[in-house]
């Protein structure tokens, strides 16, 4: 079945969720119903204040069906918007589009499916029989402003999910499942990882000492790889003058930036939202010659952006965002190498964390509208050879993407599926010939005459919090041994073994290995229930022959049966997977 038919099926279905709610609700206002990704939803105002909760949706489903199953056929048919507006007469939102869409004269489009008729510009089957009722399924409800917007009237919105066959159908169910079991929000709180407190604000995450230590592996992980790559470190203050974002282009452009301070005596100031135009004013500080670049400057640092409230999610959506950022001044001569040093650094990074399903978008420009561009002609040519070069020969599943190109140059955007197929954007690699020009970036070349440098923007988490947020979820919380914040519980027989796993618990600590103890004054099976809810990947009961060095029996996560092993072993083999980042 193709995209376009499934979208019909879809659409049409969302007419016979409006059907099916005004036959038991007739008095209730009708908004809008779209297709979206597996499925569909409509925008309803019930009558008298209802309340329509998820319990409400199998009658809802049911009525649906039975409508569905009369067999009714599509019928369009144009009107002026006189005759719209005389039959959606007490349907206000209706209203609304109707003086919308015929605000040039032109006519409008009622459709008709047995007993219901909307207002709709088409795409549907030609009878109802056509939509699947076995891969139909009423999933959720939630609340949405019209259009939109604070100011207009809270909706209730009823989500539907429609495929080809009930086994689709299912099989997007236990996904959905699966999802709730790793939601990152649920497990943060579980694992106590991170918070999100009304107090501090929406968007600003928290971090609790196992999510601090989680985070500092990920970003160290970053770090170390990079500067073994002649990444040089740099760090740039969270505020500035709104000057700087003048100069470069944000302050007029840019939507999300907080307001500013406005200090006594002082010029306006603003928290930073992003950092390319510190790393600009910084290479400016200085003469530069063509022998110095590249220049590989990096920080990971904390920006701060102004989202909605309604779009801020854990860590995926945050206000407080800390970026592996990186900017490497080139000569245009230089461009494939250092594109090519960060591929290999992004494939290294999707291999060590198990990423290993993704594709490359590579966003060019449009040839029909070169004006949209700046930037001399020969290099973005070069710089799109270089750049589709590069990923065919890894052999990376890519597309093109004509006409994605920022104003100010090509870019490669990588697309990340988890366990469960979601996908999600991570790593970015963006050529600019912008802010060079803005900033007057200029090398002295090998004939003494004055160039301008390209940039080449890159980060490979894109933000710290959002890649946690996805890694959480990828693993469940189950997270491989050289990330696990704690990756050795040792679980004390009684009181009187307290002592013997401290002294277990500093070894460990010097061989690099993060140790727990569990002194809590209980049995051993709850400390152990306790350990193994929070996804600790090995867990040691500590008795009298652990104590006295006899080989240990160890519980390892996922695993019913318990090895056993020397304490030497058993810190050998720990060693050897953090050392490997075995996943």
């Amino acid at each position: 079945m193709s995209n376009e038919q499934m979208e019909n099926i879809r659409h049409s279905a969302a007419h016979m969720l409006a059907a099916a709610v005004l036959e038991l609700y007739p008095e209730t206002k009708l908004a809008i119903g779209p297709t979206i990704e597996n499925g569909f939803y409509y925008d309803f105002l019930f009558p008298n204040g209802m309340v329509i909760s998820e319990n409400d949706l199998p009658k809802i489903e049911e009525v649906m069906k039975k409508i569905i199953s009369g067999n009714h056929k599509f019928v369009g048919r144009k009107v002026t918007a006189a005759q719209a507006k005389k039959e959606e007469k007490d349907q206000p939102f209706k209203l609304e589009l109707i003086k919308e869409f015929s605000g040039d004269g032109q006519e409008l489009t009622m459709y008709e499916s047995g007993p219901f008729t909307d207002l709709c510009r088409g795409g549907h089957v030609n009878s109802t029989k056509e939509i699947p009722v076995d891969g139909l399924k009423l999933h959720k409800v939630a609340g949405a402003y019209w259009r939109g917007s604070e100011k207009n009237p809270m909706l209730t919105r009823i989500y539907g999910l429609l495929f080809s066959t009930k086994k689709e159908l299912e099989d997007y169910l236990y996904q959905l499942e699966e999802a709730k079991k790793r939601d990152h929000r649920k497990l943060g709180k579980e694992l106590e990882l991170f918070a999100v407190l009304d107090e501090v604000g929406p968007g600003l995450p928290l971090f609790y000492p196992k999510g601090a230590l989680l985070r500092r592996t990920v970003e160290n992980f970053i770090i170390e790889m990079q500067e073994k790559k002649g990444y040089e470190p740099i760090w740039i203050p969270h505020i500035t003058k709104g000057k700087l974002y003048e100069l470069s282009g944000h302050l007029d452009k840019y939507d999300a930036m907080y307001p500013p301070m406005e200090l006594k005596d002082e010029a306006s100031y603003y928290l930073k939202p992003m950092n390319c135009p510190h790393f600009m004013m910084l290479y400016k500080t200085n003469s530069h010659s063509y022998r110095e670049l590249p220049l590989r400057w990096t920080c990971t640092t904390t920006n701060y952006r102004y989202e909605k409230s309604g779009e801020l999610s854990g860590l995926t959506r945050v206000r407080s965002l800390t970026q592996d950022d990186c900017h490497v001044f080139a000569r245009p001569d230089q461009i494939e190498n250092e594109i090519n040093l960060m591929l290999d650094m992004v494939g290294e990074t999707y291999r060590v964390f198990n990423f290993t399903n993704f594709w490359v978008r590579i966003s060019t420009h449009d040839p029909k509208n070169k004006e949209k561009y700046i930037g001399d002609p020969d290099v973005w040519q070069q710089s799109e050879v270089a750049l589709s070069r590069l990923i065919v020969s890894r052999g990376w599943k890519h597309e093109i993407g004509v006409g994605e190109a920022a104003f100010y140059g090509p870019k490669l955007d990588f697309m990340v599926k988890d366990v469960l197929g979601r996908e999600w954007q991570l790593s970015t690699i963006q050529l600019d010939m912008n802010l060079p020009a803005r900033f007057e970036l200029e090398y002295v070349d090998s004939d003494g005459a004055k160039q301008r440098p390209v940039v080449i923007h890159r980060a490979i988490l894109g933000s710290t919090e959002r890649f946690l947020g996805i890694l959480i979820e990828h693993y469940g919380g189950a997270f491989p041994v050289w990330l696990s914040p704690t990756q050795v519980l040792l679980a004390p027989v009684s009181i009187k073994h307290v002592d013997g796993a401290r002294k277990i618990f500093a070894e460990l600590g010097e061989q690099g290995i993060r140790a727990a103890i569990d002194e809590a004054d209980e049995t051993v099976g709850n400390k152990v229930r306790k350990a193994v809810g929070q996804k600790i990947p090995y867990i040691v009961v500590v008795g009298d022959k652990e104590i006295s060095g006899e080989d240990w029996m160890i519980r390892v996560r996922g695993e019913k049966d318990q090895i056993k092993m020397s304490k030497e072993d058993f810190v050998n083999k720990l060693k050897k997977e953090i050392s490997e980042r075995v996943v």
